[in-house]
């Protein structure tokens, strides 16, 4: 946002200086994760559960992976960045490039070379670090100029207001990822077949977030921009769309999964006992649907009317729901099904509080033009 703040103003110098700010807050902040995850490995499984049958195999995965963090890091970055510069396609054409290197390197270390999980964190860490050259030779050499990147120290006013601007943003998303992680934490706990289903169920709830966060990324550049030029009839009219779009998504999406239900689980294991674990969480993986399409694009129409305050208390108050549901779990004997009914209700509160905010906190003009209509 401040990247895109600056353009809009015309003030290219002061969007590369928050550029080269974010990248040198992203290597220094990746090397520090990257230390502690591999010196505290071992007593973090343990601390999610890890029993002696997968903690060798975790740790190593989570000690290679843990080299990829500061190129991680840079990739987000410089997404970030390129959408500020009003660019979506770059971003895309490496996103593109990274998972064909991860794809390619994965049979070839993991059977090939029979380095098994290590293969699998070993071809996503290079996939990553092609991908933070990638951005970093954009950046500094190829498009230097057209970005107005300049070399030299990262300035303490531009580090300074991107560590502002973040708070919120930073709070809504340790809310959401700690309820995420304490879903792991009971799953792990309840037996190794359950984490592995829980895993599944959780890269496919992801993908599947991902495809739907599309209109989301579409509310906040085009809800910000109409609001900033003062259309908020307008941006109202599109929000309702994507709105829409996004419900529709969501069950269309829920109905695709029902037909491949029976199949599902064995395109990722043939191992019975996680296929059952899988089979009695997919009902709820699919009733999710619906209910994940309107929040994930009431997130984006948020971020683009800089609803930033609503945005951390609506995922702090629905993480601390999910969270103390989940810990009920555990106090009951804990089952799978009630892990994932935590989630459901994280997204649920979510979706309330969302829905409170843009009902009756959003400006609501008192006629809402097509969205077709001219300026829409």
């Amino acid at each position: 946002p401040l990247i895109a703040q600056s353009i809009g103003a015309g003030d290219r110098d002061e969007a590369g200086r928050f550029t080269v700010a974010a990248l040198a807050i992203s290597v220094v902040g990746g090397v520090i994760a990257a230390v502690a995850l591999i010196v505290f490995s071992e007593p973090l499984l343990r601390a999610f559960g890890a029993g002696t049958e997968v903690l060798e195999s975790s740790t190593t995965y989570l000690q290679i992976r843990a080299l990829g963090v500061p190129a991680l890091l840079v990739i987000l970055a410089g997404h970030g960045a390129f959408r500020g510069y009003q660019d979506t396609r770059t971003p895309l054409v490496i996103t593109l490039g990274l998972n064909a290197v991860n794809l390619a390197l994965d049979p070839i270390l993991i059977f090939g070379l029979d380095w098994g999980i290590a293969g699998a964190a070993w071809a996503t860490v290079v996939a990553q670090g092609c991908g933070a050259a990638w951005f970093l030779v954009l950046f500094f050499w190829t498009r230097r100029t057209e970005l107005a990147i300049g070399f030299g120290r990262p300035q303490r006013g531009a580090i300074g207001s991107l560590a502002g601007a973040g708070k919120a943003l930073i709070l809504r998303n340790a809310s959401l990822l700690a309820a995420l992680t304490a879903a792991t934490f009971v799953a792990a706990r309840i037996g190794t077949a359950a984490v592995a289903a829980h895993q599944i169920a959780m890269q496919l709830w992801i993908f599947l977030a991902l495809v739907i966060d599309a209109f989301a990324i579409a509310g906040q550049a085009i809800v910000g921009k109409e609001l900033g030029a003062g259309n908020p009839a307008v941006a109202r009219a599109v929000s309702n769309r994507l709105l829409a779009f996004g419900v529709s998504f969501g069950v269309l999406i829920a109905l695709v999964l029902s037909l491949v239900s029976p199949w599902l689980g064995s395109w990722f294991t043939s191992d019975e006992a996680v296929l059952v674990a899988f089979a009695s969480i997919l009902p709820i993986l699919i009733m999710m649907q619906p209910i994940n399409g309107i929040v994930f694009v009431w997130d984006g129409i948020a971020i683009g009317a800089a609803a930033f305050s609503v945005l951390a208390w609506s995922a702090l108050a629905a993480a601390a729901a999910a969270i103390a549901f989940l810990f009920l779990v555990v106090a009951l004997g804990g089952e799978l099904v009630g892990v994932w009914t935590g989630i459901v209700v994280l997204m649920l509160v979510r979706a309330m509080t969302l829905w409170w905010w843009y009902g009756f906190r959003f400006a609501v003009p008192a006629r809402d033009p097509s969205p077709s209509s001219p300026g829409g």
